[in-house]
């Protein structure tokens, strides 16, 4: 993350008014301008200045469902501001003692949300960000330390292995539901642990020299297991993959 695109980051989380517009969309992701207006007394013109500055940040990202325009939080960049200032055991301590704060304050955690959105700019080209997602030797060093293993085929097995005590095991899998490379890949996603079953969806847009990469994570079945512990699996992945494909060298982010 430029020093430029901190700022913006910064810039736009500074206004109390657009920090609720982020909890509004992490709580209800897929609001309108229209229903975020609703929430708020100033004028719509004043809220879609607030969503116009979120956006240039990349903290707010639209996606067309018809005729309407519904709108997601995108924490990518957060968990880059996150990664560059906590090391790996400051993130674990940090981790737990906000849980410990949550636990003895009687306050809940943030409502979860049933479909994720994360969106974030690589410098690179579509075949190289392409090649990232399918090759076994660079999902290792973005995706948790697990290879990939389909031949990226409509209707073909996907995995994502992972080496434990000398022996692989599938951490996830699923089947390819659709392919366009290098532009968008589609497969269910089940943790073979539980059985729960959810579709990703891997979206490729050139953008001049860089890649805009929108992963959308949805079709649960209720509030499973998975849905409850995935939203901060993704963020480290999508912080490891950019950074890999940036720098060529892999990002230490600590264990989940």
């Amino acid at each position: 993350m430029s020093e430029t695109d901190l700022d913006s980051v910064f810039r736009a989380l500074a206004e109390p008014s657009r920090r609720t517009i982020l909890d509004l969309l992490r709580a209800r992701p897929g609001l309108t301008v229209n229903d975020v207006s609703a929430e708020f007394e100033v004028t719509r013109f004043a809220v879609m200045k607030h969503l116009r500055v979120l956006g240039e940040a990349g903290l707010v990202e639209s996606r067309r469902d018809g005729r309407r325009k519904r709108l997601y939080l995108n924490a990518v960049p957060i968990r880059m501001i996150h990664d560059r200032w906590l090391s790996q055991y400051g993130a674990f301590f940090a981790s737990r003692m906000t849980a410990l704060k949550y636990q003895l304050e009687g306050d809940s955690m943030p409502d979860k949300s049933l479909r994720h959105l994360y969106v974030v700019y690589i410098q690179t080209t579509p075949e190289k960000l392409w090649q990232a997602l399918t090759d076994p030797v660079m999902t290792e060093q973005y995706f948790h330390g697990s290879a990939v293993d389909s031949t990226f085929r409509e209707g073909a097995d996907i995995r994502y292995t992972i080496s434990k005590d000398g022996q692989e095991m599938n951490a996830i899998e699923g089947k390819i539901l659709e392919v366009d490379p290098p532009r968008r890949l589609v497969h269910s996603f089940i943790f073979p642990s539980n059985g729960d079953v959810s579709r990703v969806t891997w979206e490729l847009e050139p953008m001049g020299d860089v890649v805009k990469l929108t992963l959308l994570h949805d079709e649960w079945e209720g509030e499973t297991d998975t849905y409850k512990g995935v939203e901060m699996g993704w963020t480290p992945v999508l912080s490891g993959l950019k950074t890999l494909l940036e720098t060529g060298k892999r990002l230490p982010v600590p264990a989940m």
